[in-house]
Parts: C-alpha cells; structure tokens; sequence
C-alpha cells in the first residue's frame, strides 16, 4: 500500500506548472479584454490541475502495465515501483479526470457548451498519450500533444470561459506557454531516453537522438523569450516577463553541459521554475496592460 507521500510524488508535483502558467496567463488575457470573472479562473485552475495530476497516473498506470517503468533513473513509479496495484492507480487517474470534468461542466454551463466538446478530447487525449492499444506517446507525438492541450487550449480556454471572446493577443502568448510545456516534456524525455529506447517507447527524445534533442530544449526554452521582445512595441508591459530569464540559465546551462540521466532531475525542476515564473509574470504584465 503505498503511503501519502507516494501518491503525492506519483502525481508529479514538479509537472505541475505545466497546469497553473496557461491559466495564469488565459486569465491574464481576459483581464486585458476587461472581462476576467475570477470565480471562472479558479475553476479553470481546477481543471488544469486536475488534467495534469490524470495524465500522470494515467502515464504511471500505462507505462506500469507494459514494463516501460522498470528501468528508471528518475523517481520511482507507484505501478512500475510496486508501490501500488494498477487498479489503484488507474481508479486515481479516473478520480482526477472526474474531478476536473465536474468543473469544466460548471465552466460550460455558465460560458459555452463547445467548451465541453474540448474537455472530452482533453481527456481522451490524456490517456492516449501512453494509454490504449496505440499510444501517441510511444511515437514521438507527445510533445505536439502537450502544445496543444497545456498551451493553446489552456489559455484560450480560460480566456473564452471569462470573456466568451479571443483576442489576437491571448492568441499569440498562448504559443509561448505551448512552447514552455513542451520544454518541460522533453528534458524529461531526454533523462528517460535510453531506457525507453531499450522499452521501446520512441519518444521524440528518442527518434531525435541526444544532440538534436538538447538543441530542441534550448530552442523551447528560449524562444518565448524572443516572443515577448516582439510584443513589446505595441504591449510595452510584457517586458515584465523578461524577468523570469535568470531562472532559464541554469536548465539551459545543465542540459547544453551534456548533463545525463539523474544528473538531469535539477534541469527538470529548473525548467518548471522558469516556466511557472514566466507565466505568473505574463499574466501580471497582461493585467497592467487592461
């Protein structure tokens, strides 16, 4: 049985700003359209976070059953480690999909019924990506996934639940926030890549190979930075975001120094800090700026 604070790890709290910068930022957008309803954000948080602690015991659970688990250089797993039984674990995934399902019903219900049309796929696509009899995930389509999902339709999302409107400019920051998700899929696919490449999972990491792999995180990491540069004539504001550039320089400065296997944990962490602080920033920039 495993204790609480296996469960808690199972979850994956260092993922989870991978969750909170999308909606920080959706939010951030509908305060500049001047129509943010903070109850709505709250609840859009829920989901997100809800969504992202799912797909992690849904990945614990899929990759559990198939053995992909076995050989790891990062933190133990609840079904690879044993810690818990597979039902467990797929009961815990199902619970956290219920849980956000409950208050994207209430956010479709009070904004658009479309938006439930998005959570259903939302969901299929969380335990498609190593779940099922072919996994997305094992054929290097992971990282588009997370894009799509943890940045466009995260942050447009919480911004047409509050405003029922898209603007070019919720529209823009969201690729950067897609950008970031991505980042944090990939150092971690990158730690995992040799045993997954013995597993059989080709993530991207895999087909891509280590240099190229190393030269696609920098590229993700960086280039929202390059984003907020161009934005900046016309949205002096979100400059601010420029801030969270330190926090970039040691996950970047880890991974191009050829960093492997557990030596890659602290990019990892590095990587959820430059992303949530990017994002908070962002959102506080796009909040000035109503």
């Amino acid at each position: 049985m495993a204790t609480p604070g296996q469960w808690l790890a199972g979850a994956r709290p260092r993922t989870l700003p991978a969750a909170v910068a999308p909606v920080a930022v959706g939010t951030g957008a509908a305060v500049e359209a001047h129509g943010a309803v903070w109850w709505k954000a709250l609840l859009a948080l829920v989901v997100s976070l809800a969504m992202q602690v799912g797909v992690n015991y849904a990945n614990d659970y899929s990759d559990g059953v198939r053995g992909t688990d076995e050989v790891r250089v990062g933190p133990a797993r609840l079904v690879g480690g044993k810690l818990a039984t597979p039902a467990q674990v797929k009961a815990a995934a199902f619970a956290s999909f219920g849980v956000g399902g409950i208050a994207g019903l209430v956010l479709a219900a009070t904004s658009s019924w479309w938006l439930l049309l998005v959570g259903i796929a939302a969901v299929a696509a969380a335990w498609g990506y190593t779940g099922g009899q072919r996994p997305y995930g094992y054929r290097a389509l992971g990282e588009l996934s997370v894009f799509v999902f943890f940045g466009l339709v995260a942050v447009l999302g919480t911004t047409y639940a509050q405003v029922e409107d898209l603007s070019a400019l919720s529209v823009v920051v969201a690729i950067p926030v897609g950008m970031l998700a991505c980042a944090l899929l990939v150092v971690n696919n990158l730690r995992d890549a040799p045993g997954d490449a013995v597993a059989g999972k080709r993530t991207l990491a895999v087909v891509l190979g280590d240099r190229r792999t190393r030269t696609l995180f920098v590229a993700l990491l960086l280039v929202p930075f390059a984003v907020i540069l161009a934005l900046v004539p016309a949205h002096p504001w979100v400059a601010l975001a420029l801030l969270a550039l330190p926090a970039a320089r040691p996950p970047v400065r880890t991974v191009t120094g050829g960093a492997r296997n557990r030596d890659l944990i602290p990019a990892l962490a590095g990587t959820a800090r430059a992303q949530l602080s990017y994002g908070l920033l962002l959102a506080l920039a796009l909040s000035f700026s109503s």
